[in-house]
């Protein structure tokens, strides 16, 4: 079943932490569905529907439902790591749409930084089914990254520079965000300067490591039009995972090659309809491979394509994460899938920074990855609409 038009975000909420030393897990989530919750106009009574993935502590979705109070008729513990969170803008538009559940809150928290966990070196890649082969060649998630950022250099041309203007452009962004975690504006001079920390990827191609969180308030036409908020529509998703198909695989390309045309086709429009995109930003080349493979771009012209300022808000033909995003601002639990659709919401409604505020921004694009690119993840794209 379609889900175009079957469901609004109401409510959109971002912790302001960066580090929450201080905050337990299932307290960081409390917060921020009150945060949620109160941005919409309504209480956790009316909440009847419930999604988290596999940061939410303890036994998911029941302690953070008890621990909340809430009275569910409709779950969800839908778990692809940093896509986590489109699919449960999915799922909960189409639990709607079934009459499963009228108020959906979805939370994402982590304390990675306060628990000394990294996104580059540490990993946990032992306890995968595939571990015993794979664990010979000493994969980490920063050097798979780079794995991929240097086959796409082998394959396309793809230069050190043009993925540096990735990041130059988040941090022109994040300059305007009180809550970045870093809000200097750099140079591709600055990146290409930075340590080498897997080749070719710079200490300044790899996003920050960062506690917090957001929540989301899904809900249905009626009860949307009845607040006093902007009214941002669902029109499609789509959902995909990649995997090793026994080792032949190219790891040039990303799931994004079907939830891309799959959410497009549902919501009815096209790339070049896309006012605005959040881009999962772990590295810079992550950024470069979805631009391609959402349609942005040809496969293979994403450097030409992400140079020379074109993502920057107000300059660029494509403005994409304009808080920041996971290169500059935060990357909460590790998971960047909850941010961009946050980011994505707050263009619609015309609430970004006025400097990154991209005018008639009515239609936009947030899409996340959960996994790693060169190996096995899962990939989802959501359209939404300013009505």
């Amino acid at each position: 079943m379609s889900i175009k038009g079957a469901a609004y975000i109401a409510g959109i909420y971002e912790h302001p932490t960066r580090k929450a030393t201080d905050i337990a897990l299932a307290q960081l989530h409390a917060e921020l569905a009150k945060g949620a919750l109160d941005d919409a106009g309504l209480s956790l009574s009316d909440v009847d529907g419930f999604f988290c993935a596999g940061d939410a502590p303890g036994l998911g979705p029941l302690s953070i439902a008890d621990y909340l109070g809430l009275k569910l008729r409709y779950l969800d513990t839908t778990e692809t790591g940093g896509s986590s969170y489109m699919i449960h803008v999915h799922h909960a538009a189409q639990a709607i749409a079934q009459g499963k559940c009228s108020v959906a809150l979805i939370t994402l928290g982590g304390r990675p930084r306060s628990e000394g966990m990294g996104s580059g070196l540490g990993n946990d890649l032992d306890r995968y089914p595939e571990s015993q082969f794979e664990r010979p060649y000493a994969p980490a998630i920063l050097n798979l990254y780079a794995m991929v950022a240097k086959r796409h250099m082998h394959e396309f041309g793809t230069t050190s520079e043009q993925l540096a203007w990735i990041k130059v452009a988040a941090s022109h962004h994040a300059q305007h965000n009180p809550h970045a975690m870093l809000r200097n504006v750099v140079t591709v001079e600055d990146v290409l300067g930075s340590p080498m920390v897997a080749d070719p990827l710079h200490k300044l191609d790899c996003c920050v490591i960062s506690d917090g969180g957001g929540a989301l308030v899904v809900t249905t036409p009626e009860i949307a039009r009845s607040l006093k908020r902007p009214r941002v529509k669902v029109l499609g998703c789509g959902e995909a995972n990649k995997s090793q198909n026994g080792g032949e695989i190219d790891i040039t390309y990303s799931g994004a090659v079907w939830s891309g045309p799959a959410a497009f086709a549902e919501a009815g429009v096209k790339p070049s309809d896309i006012k605005y995109a959040s881009i999962y930003d772990s590295f810079t080349i992550t950024v470069l491979v979805q631009l391609e493979d959402l349609g942005f771009c040809k496969k293979g012209e994403g450097g030409r394509f992400v140079a020379d300022g074109n993502l920057i808000s107000g300059v660029g033909k494509l403005p994409f994460n304009t808080d920041g995003g996971g290169l500059c601002s935060n990357h909460p639990g590790n998971r960047g899938g909850m941010t961009k659709i946050l980011e994505a919401v707050r263009q619609a409604r015309g609430e970004a920074h006025p400097a990154v505020q991209v005018p008639n921004c009515d239609l936009v694009l947030a899409h996340g990855t959960g996994g790693m690119l060169a190996t096995r993840h899962g990939s989802a794209t959501l359209i939404m609409e300013r009505e």
